[in-house]
């Protein structure tokens, strides 16, 4: 029972992921594709997490944080960059 509820929670991150990549290439703008790359990378940890609770290995919730941790910073450094090249600004 559990276990299927992780599998359900998998599929569900697997269509997450999907759509984010078709966002991603579809853009319209550099920062549409900023944030879905965001996106994308917030599942893929997510994802991680969810495989290390079902083969029950914390190394992977541990390099799920450290990945959602430099994701993150990565993002703040896209957008900095955007905003001081002006990129995609009205």
């Amino acid at each position: 029972m559990i276990g299927s509820m992780f599998m359900w929670a998998m599929i569900l991150l697997l269509l997450s992921a999907t759509l984010t990549l078709i966002r991603m290439l579809l853009g319209p703008t550099i920062p549409d594709r900023v944030v879905a790359l965001d996106a994308m990378t917030t599942t893929t940890a997510g994802a991680m997490v969810v495989y290390g609770v079902i083969t029950r290995q914390v190394i992977f919730i541990d390099v799920a944080l450290v990945y959602a941790v430099l994701s993150y910073i990565a993002t703040l450094y896209i957008a900095r960059y955007l905003i001081k090249r002006r990129v995609g600004l009205v």
